[in-house]
């Protein structure tokens, strides 16, 4: 048993729309009433400030449920000439408490580097924002036994730009990219041997109780597959995408975290 909270944040990508957030809402309040996983949802920047003032409306009913909302990416820069650009402190203003970092979309489409989300790390932090770092190997990479040598550089260059105390209140999540999207999933024991890696590596690199931070699993995750990966010691909730668009599923994903641990 862990005294880690589990955390499962959804991942709306570029979809979803604001009646997902009422049939969510509806079903935290009826079929979730626990405070035991911690739901974390990341819809479009455009829908934050509506899901923000939605949540406050339905606050009784939800007072029982640990729930925030949060980017999907923010910006290395404080402010200036940035055009589509969005600020850690925008996201705060606009409700967030967390923000995904370094998703393996961000990394291979718009070229953010593992220094570059360091720096965006930086910013969330500043700015009262909950990192969830993503990192993850390709096919190419685990098949030459890299994954390890990928995962720790994310982890190391973080910690160069933010110092040893960097993952103090801050999420990881693990994510190999052969799983993204592709409908194939790590086996329960490749997710525990990568996320233990991660766990020993803070430990090594860093000044914070490793055994406290919350790492995340990530890739192709279903209410089919996640009983057994949240059953793992090290593995402390998901990082959902395609069924974090589907209220039925989520749900039972989020009572799938509370049921594992």
């Amino acid at each position: 048993m862990t005294s880690r909270r589990p955390v499962v944040a959804g991942n709306w990508k570029m979809n979803g729309h604001l009646e997902l957030a009422d049939q969510l809402v509806e079903k935290f309040a009826t079929e979730l009433n626990s405070d035991a996983v911690e739901v974390v949802l990341c819809p479009p920047a455009v829908f934050l400030s509506d899901l923000s003032k939605k949540l406050e409306q339905n606050r009784e009913r939800l007072s029982a449920v640990e729930l925030g909302i949060g980017g999907q990416n923010a910006s290395a820069l404080e402010k200036g000439a940035h055009t589509g650009e969005i600020a850690a402190s925008m996201l705060k203003a606009a409700g967030c408490e967390y923000v995904i970092l370094g998703h393996s979309e961000r990394r291979a489409m718009y070229g953010d580097t593992p220094e570059l989300v360091a720096e965006k790390f930086a910013q969330a932090k500043a700015n009262g924002l909950t990192p969830i770092l993503c990192t993850g190997e390709s096919e190419d990479e685990r098949e030459a036994g890299k994954t390890f040598e990928v995962i720790a550089q994310d982890l190391e260059k973080v910690i160069e730009c933010n110092g040893k105390q960097a993952f103090d209140n801050a999420i990881i999540a693990y994510e190999p990219l052969w799983a993204i999207g592709t409908g194939k999933s790590a086996t329960p024991e490749q997710a525990q041997e990568v996320h233990a890696f991660i766990r020993g590596h803070l430990a090594k690199i860093g000044d914070v109780d490793a055994d406290t931070v919350r790492i995340l699993y990530g890739g192709s995750v279903t209410p089919d597959n996640a009983d057994e990966l949240f059953a793992q010691a090290d593995v402390d909730g998901g990082l959902i995408g395609g069924a974090s668009l589907v209220a039925d599923k989520f749900i039972k994903l989020c009572q799938l975290a509370v049921s594992a641990k």
